[in-house]
Parts: structure tokens; sequence; C-alpha cells
């Protein structure tokens, strides 16, 4: 299909303090295709979209073309201007507004606009849902929304500033498939309206399901452009990583004796029902299902923060009553929460200060302070066991890419010495080389006899580093497999029955 070229760039470079980001990246965009921006963490992908967005300036000798004119000192305004919108992993909607209000935002911001006429934005906002077929409610607080349908808004927003190009980072990371669906079909419709898409994703398997062509960066350089239908998940991941990254099953080599963790029909209404398993010491028990299944609400209670109402958690064969986080540390259960930006982390407190806040106790000395040494001497230890790639402790963790982050959380928690680690969503937002090093860890881990609860929705993810997997739909266990004994296809089937 022979289509008109809408951006183009040629030479773009940037440097960040002494930082390559970027080097003589050209890069360019036909009107009205599906193009995916592929690398890890650091490879430049953030950097390129905000000099397509206008929020940096590329260095000198790079240039920006939008429909074959070269474009001079581009700004966020004048890259608005063009029909160029950005929808961040955030979505930055305000949730104390209205649909209607979110979608129409441009109208309000207007230059010399002193009132709001409200029938206007109700216009703009019911024109924009309707040219991609998107039905929601226009008067609707956004905070009521789904994650799913605050996405659809921000489409609609882009829609509503007349966007030519729309660029979408990390879309489906909190989607379920049936949602990832949804949102597909919704980008086909805006194609077929000749509007440009840029997806941005860690998922290589959505990347090739929805794009045609697919960018990949790799510290900063362009690896190349290839065309999509010639990719697979091991193309793409040697390409991005120059390594030859493999995902085969673990064997189970575990106590077969000793049972670490075991729920007797666990109950939670409105949560969870009848959930029943054993997790033995050195077992990978994987957790799967679509999102809203009762998985992490199953997880809180294991960790004492969702006690359920009815049945028993016994630990070592000790039933035990688990109504804080506390009383699960003590038990020896740890929890890497899925979001670890808001629950996994203190963002602005230092990588050191991250890593020891669950063992302070064993830190003081006999004055019941902290004694610096030891506790250097444990943050260096922790830092080096889980290759954690930082400057120094004392720089702030949210200074450190999404891998790394996870290898902060990770350490905290493996410092407590768990009998159970549950790690819910491990790797969301975390590249295929950073993913693959902390499935090493929880390998390791579980070599070394700590049960892994490991809950996912990504079908590769549970098949190759877990044992066995547990499906849950609708708050209940519907099925149990061996890893060895069932196919990506099969299980993937299986998640998305009605």
């Amino acid at each position: 299909m022979n289509r008109d070229m809408f951006l183009e760039l040629r030479n773009i470079s940037k440097r960040f303090h002494g930082v390559q980001a970027l080097s003589r990246v050209d890069f360019a965009l036909q009107a009205g295709e599906v193009h995916c921006i592929v690398g890890e963490n650091g490879s430049g992908k953030s950097t390129l979209i905000k000099i397509i967005s206008g929020v940096y300036t590329p260095e000198a000798g790079g240039e920006i073309f939008i429909d074959g004119a070269l474009q001079h000192d581009m700004t966020p305004g004048r890259s608005t201007h063009l029909g160029i919108q950005v929808i961040y992993q955030d979505l930055s909607l305000f949730p104390n507004l209205r649909v209607a209000e979110n979608i129409a935002i441009r109208h309000h911001l207007e230059p010399g606009r002193l009132m709001v006429k409200q029938k206007k934005i109700m216009e703009t906002a019911l024109y924009a849902m309707a040219k991609i077929n998107v039905s929601l409610d226009p008067e609707r607080l956004v905070e009521k929304l789904s994650v799913a349908d605050r996405q659809l808004v921000a489409i609609c927003r882009a829609i509503a500033a007349e966007a030519r190009l729309v660029i979408m980072d990390e879309p489906t990371s909190s989607l379920t498939r049936q949602e990832v669906d949804a949102l597909f079909a919704v980008v086909k419709d805006l194609q077929e309206k000749k509007i440009t898409i840029v997806f941005v994703s860690h998922r290589l398997n959505e990347v090739m399901e929805i794009a045609e062509r697919v960018t990949v960066l790799r510290d900063g350089v362009k690896v190349g452009t290839y065309d999509a239908k010639e990719m697979d998940d091991r193309k793409l991941s040697y390409l991005m990583t120059g390594q030859d990254i493999s995902y085969s099953t673990v064997k189970p080599e575990f106590n077969l004796d000793r049972i670490v963790l075991e729920a007797q029909g666990l109950s939670k209404k409105g949560n969870y029902r009848d959930i029943s398993f054993r997790l033995r010491a050195g077992e990978i028990l994987g957790v799967t299902g679509l999102l809203g299944s009762g998985r992490t609400e199953l997880a809180l209670s294991l960790f004492g923060m969702n006690p359920p109402e009815a049945g028993r958690i016994l630990v070592d064969g000790k039933a035990v009553n688990l109504t804080t986080n506390r009383q699960a540390i003590a038990e020896g259960i740890s929890y890497v929460s899925e979001d670890r930006l808001t629950l996994g982390l203190v963002m602005k407190q230092s990588v050191g200060n991250n890593i020891v806040l669950t063992v302070l106790q064993r830190l003081l000395n006999r004055l019941n302070l902290i004694e610096n040494k030891k506790r250097e001497v444990f943050i260096r230890e922790r830092i080096g066991d889980l290759h954690i790639k930082v400057s120094s402790p004392d720089v702030p963790v949210n200074t450190l890419s999404g891998g790394n982050q996870q290898r902060v959380v990770l350490a905290k928690w493996i410092a407590t010495r768990p009998k159970v680690l549950i790690l819910d969503a491990p790797t969301v937002g975390v590249d295929v080389a950073a993913k693959a090093g902390i499935y090493d860890i929880v390998k390791r881990l579980a070599a070394e006899g700590v049960g892994i609860l490991l809950i996912s929705d990504e079908v590769p993810e549970v098949l190759s580093n877990c044992h066995r997997i547990l499906l849950m739909r609708k708050g209940r266990v519907v099925g149990e497999y061996l890893a060895a004994e069932i196919s990506e296809k099969e299980l993937g089937q299986k998640i998305n029955e009605a």
C-alpha cells in the first residue's frame, strides 16, 4: 500500500549530562500506519517521543519534517498544532472532572476564552466519541472509570484535538485481554481514518499483533525498522538486546514433603471463593487469569492485608490468623506488589533506604540505633547479589530503570529471608533483558527452598517460570496445569474462555 509520508526524522542526536540518549537516529512514519517502537529501558524510546512532541530539541544537524516541510523550533504547542498527540502511561487525565470535560480540555485552555460553554464541551466530546465508535457516559467522573475506559477518554481527547498522529506509551500494561482486543479495534478504526498510531510497548506479542512496522532501538542507536510479519519474540528480543534469550520451562526439583503454604477453602465475598492449594518449598506456583479474576485480592489475603471471611491459611503446617502485613512478615511471607511505584518503593528515598526498610531491627546496636557500618555492608551485599545497576546506593530510587527498581523491591523482601515470596505481576513495565534477569533471581530463590507464588496474566511468563499453574476466573480456581504439559496457545485459550 502506497502512503504519503507524514513524519520524518533525520540524524537525530540527544545528549544529557554526558550520556548519549540518541545517536544519529533516522525515523519515518507513513500516514495511517500502525508503527511500534521497541527497546530496552534506556534505549532512547522516551527521548525519541519527546523530540517528536517538541519537549526536547535535537542537537545541531538533526531535522524534523512534517508533510515534507522542515520544522524549525519544534515546541509542544507547535507539535500539537501539527496534529501530534502523546498518550503517556499515566494518561494525564483529570479524575475529578467529567468525561466530556476531559475530552474537550483543549477548548477550556484556548487563549482568550473567559467562559466555559457546557453545550460546546458536550458537543465536542460526543463528536470525538462518535468518530471512533466509543460509547461512554459523558457526565461520569473519570475517577469512576476503569483503566480501559480511561484509555478511551485519552484517545477521544486526542481526536478532539484533531490528532493526525497518536503516540501511545505502554497502552496495554493494565488491561485485560478483552480490553486489549477492544483497544486494538479502536486503533484499527483510527487507522481507517488515516490517523497514524505509534505504540511503545514491552509486550512483544502484542507488538507483532497490532503493528505493521517495528523500529528497534538499542543504547540510543536505531538497530533497524522491520516488517512486523517477519518478526517473532525471539528475533525481536535478540535485536533489542544482542542476546539470544531463551524461555525454557523449569524442571520440577522442589521438596515434595515440605508444604510451606497451604490455603484451605479461602473465601471473601466479592473477591474470591473456595480457594484451596498447596505450595511446596522450592516450588514456583503460577496463578493466572484475566485482570479482575481475584488474583491480587487473594495475594493480599495471604499477606494479611485483606483477611478472608472463611477458610484457613497454614504456614509450614501451622494455621495462622493473618490480619496485618506485619503478622505475615513474621510468619515468613513476603509480597512484591504489582504497583511498585506507589506500594513497592518510596520513590524519593535512596536505593539503600528502600533496601533496608524491611529489616531495620536487624541493623540496630545495643543502644537501639542503626549501626551505619552494618547497614552499609548489608546494602552493598544486596546490590551485589541482585546485580542492581546503580552508581551509588545514595541515589534516589526513582532515577533507576524499571528493571532496576524491581530488583530493589526484590532485594527489600528477600532481605526478610522469606519462606514464601508472593510476586504480583513482577515484570510489568520491565524490558525483555531485565525480565530475564528477574526470572533468574526467582529461579535461584526457588532453588534455595523459597516457595514462590507468581501471579501474572502473561502466558509466556507463567509457562517459562512455573512448575504448576492455577487458573482463576471470577474469583474461583477453575483449572490446574503442569507447565510442561500445556502449550502457550492452549493456556491462552483457557484464560480467555468466558
